[in-house]
């Protein structure tokens, strides 16, 4: 990196001023920014290094920013850059993600023959696993062995990874002992899938074995993510005291201070109860990484709610509110939800009022946590607000919110009760704008609202029509009501 480093620093002026990647994430990661910055770049035709573009879709595909991925990749390519058979594989990777399964088949097909190697292969074969589309993905792994392309323990995870998503887990004790067979040696990752599939059924002694086989192996060093695994299965099946012996082994290999490790030893002796081994990591976490992450304060604070903890939770939340550059909304919703549990609804309020004061965006899920709680209380006047802000907040910031069916079905109830079409209508019309389809139980309720109230709807057949719906016999006679002109 220091000689790339250095290549920067020399290039002349015809080069981006700057490494692509630092240009395309100096306004931040979200897609508005980085798709305005490459654009600005693309146009500007400055020239990088391909060490650069390499560099920078890394950092764009760990950001799920696939789409600008993709243009600068082809892009690159059509101005000359010169693809590796490894940059042909990710690509294809990115059309899929992309662009969707078919277009990143018809790249497979178009691929010139040199570049259809067991990279090519194994991208393509990801692409299905990851779509759960197991009919495809198992033919095209049947090609790969007839290719002798399924050499290495990645294409045997993916295939491992889509039956662990399907409920197969019975499907592979077998591909491990092909894996053998094969002289295939197998990864962490690989020993990973293994003891979760056998511990979906039920064979906890089977887990055991898989770890002894690992170190009888010793090919395969088993590092912090194994004991996880294994910590978690532990907690899964009610062993707490295994448990914390596979959680002083991951805290002994987390050598390198991983993040990711401390959250889960803070989650795992959460979930044995051990509260004191909590704040212990806890303190390990803040002296390793002394910039804390918004991340690590949610998980934190999650965790002593469960155990019920809540002035701990509540002294942790003010350390954070204290330190945060962000004031992240999902932090807030995590106490508000432990107020409301607790029917400290004054508080509740009260942190809600003081988040907006601090800049915090409520989002539907805040809205969500309030609604339950009116939900339990029977205020239907405070459920149906909750219900309209999260739906609208939702929509707004991109992240579709739809009420669960319990919820829209009790406040067309509430509508029916009081005879209030307006307001049905007009939580029908937001339900609308967040969800493509009306359920017959909605439009049933609708039209007994019209009934009892009294009112007409000439047009109502026309929308049952419209939103595919067929309505029972008795829903039938009140259409002849309703629907005279």
């Amino acid at each position: 990196m220091a000689t790339k480093t250095k290549l920067v620093a020399k290039r002349s002026s015809k080069y981006l001023e700057e490494a692509l990647y630092k240009r395309l994430f100096r306004g931040g990661s979200s897609s508005k920014s980085v798709s305005n910055e490459l654009t600005d770049f693309l146009k500007s035709r400055k020239l990088v290094y391909k060490w650069e573009v390499g560099v920078t879709l890394r950092k764009l595909r760990s950001r799920k920013r696939f789409r600008p991925a993709l243009k600068l990749s082809e892009t690159m390519a059509k101005r000359g850059m010169n693809l590796t058979v490894s940059d042909h594989a990710i690509c294809l990777d990115l059309v899929a993600k992309a662009r969707g399964i078919t277009s990143a088949e018809e790249y497979f097909i178009n691929l010139p023959e040199p570049a259809k190697n067991n990279l090519a292969y194994g991208a393509l074969l990801n692409c299905y696993c990851k779509e759960l589309m197991t009919e495809k993905a198992e033919a095209l792994m049947e090609k790969m062995k007839e290719l002798r392309f399924a050499s290495s323990p990645m294409v045997y995870n993916s295939l491992m990874t889509l039956y662990t998503k399907t409920n197969r887990h019975d499907k592979i004790p077998s591909i491990i002992q092909e894996m053998k067979a094969d002289d295939v040696m197998p990864d962490c990752f690989t020993y990973n899938v293994w003891m979760r599939a056998l511990a979906a059924m039920k064979d906890i002694s089977g887990v055991e074995r898989v770890i002894e086989e690992m170190k009888r192996d010793g090919r395969v060093t088993a590092d912090w993510t194994t004991y996880s695994n294994l910590a978690s299965i532990y907690v899964d099946a009610g062993m707490f005291q295994k448990a914390e012996g596979a959680l002083k082994e991951l805290e002994k290999r987390n050598a390198g201070r991983d993040l990711s490790a401390y959250q889960f030893l803070i989650t795992l002796h959460g979930r044995t109860g051990n509260l004191v081994e909590v704040y212990r990591i806890w303190r390990s976490l803040k002296l390793a990484h002394p910039r804390m992450a918004n991340i690590s304060y949610l998980n934190m604070i999650q965790v002593l709610v469960n155990l019920k903890d809540l002035s701990g939770a509540e002294i942790c939340f003010k350390e954070w509110e204290s330190k945060c550059s962000t004031y992240d909304i999902r932090v807030v919703n995590v106490l508000l939800r432990a107020y409301t549990k607790e029917d400290m609804f004054e508080k509740a309020e009260k942190l809600k009022k003081h988040a907006k004061m601090k800049g915090a965006r409520l989002n539907a899920k805040t809205w969500e946590i309030l609604l339950e709680h009116h939900l339990n209380k029977g205020d239907m006047k405070s459920v149906i607000y909750c219900a309209d802000r999260g739906m609208k907040k939702g929509k707004t910031y991109n992240r579709i919110w739809v009420p669960p069916p319990n919820v829209v079905k009790s406040i067309m109830q509430y509508f029916e009760e009081k005879k209030d079409v307006n307001g049905a209508e007009k939580f029908i019309e937001v339900l609308k704008s967040v969800q493509s389809e009306l359920s017959t139980e909605v439009l049933e309720a609708l039209i007994r609202t019209y009934a009892i109230a009294g009112k007409k709807c000439p047009g109502m057949r026309l929308r049952l029509k419209m939103e595919n719906a067929t309505v029972s016999e008795a829903t039938e006679k009140l259409l002849d009501q309703i629907c005279v002109e």
